[in-house]
């Protein structure tokens, strides 16, 4: 074989490491982008589970507790604006912090709305007697402890993406494929106190 021939052969050899390389780096984005999304199915799925839960619980303390309107209609206010919010949301919108700031708001305006109907209950001896009310309060409570982990799943699942496409080669061809950073789900402001229990 004459020393051209070699050469051409050593450079398509190159050229095919570094074209097999770089799909590989690009397939492995894409899978951890999907699990990103993935992940973001999970934790939109608890809060729906929530949403779903609530319109019982509203009806249940509404037999009890009529003349508590006020607090009933604050309660499905906040259901509304976050199911709102949870419809807007689209893998693109998770490259954005405000909209997942305003995602959280919205989540945070309902489970305070809910805080205040479960201090209405306290309220009425009869109702924290229904078999009913204490099943969705139960199961209320554990999906609250979903959505938990599926944050803390989310959060992790996020930082993993963000750093691979922040890391040489990845970021080259992150760049130039468009793969941009997810935003976190943060801590609400004033999370770092303990509440104040009274009995």
């Amino acid at each position: 074989m004459s020393r051209g021939i070699l050469v051409l052969i050593g450079v398509l050899a190159l050229i095919a490491v570094v074209a097999f390389a770089l799909v590989g780096k690009y397939n492995s984005l894409v899978g951890l982008q999907e699990g990103v999304d993935g992940q973001w199915g999970n934790v939109e799925n608890v809060y729906q589970r929530r949403a779903d839960l609530i319109p019982n619980l509203v009806n249940t303390v509404k037999g009890y507790a009529a003349h508590e309107s006020e607090t009933l209609e604050a309660v499905i206010r906040a259901r509304a604006e976050a199911t709102k919010v949870t419809v807007e949301a689209t893998p693109e919108n998770l490259n954005d912090p405000a909209f997942l700031q305003r995602f959280q708001q919205a989540q945070q305006g309902l489970s305070g709305a809910l805080s205040r109907l479960m201090v209405v209950a306290e309220q009425y001896p009869d109702l924290k007697a229904n078999q009913n009310f204490l099943e969705l309060q139960s199961q209320l409570e554990g999906t609250e402890n979903r959505i938990a982990v599926e944050r803390r799943r989310f959060n992790e699942t996020a930082q993993n993406y963000n750093t691979q496409i922040r890391r040489f080669p990845a970021s080259v061809i992150a760049g130039m494929f468009g793969f941009d950073k997810r935003a976190y789900f943060e801590a609400q402001e004033g999370s770092e106190k303990a509440p104040e229990v009274k009995f």
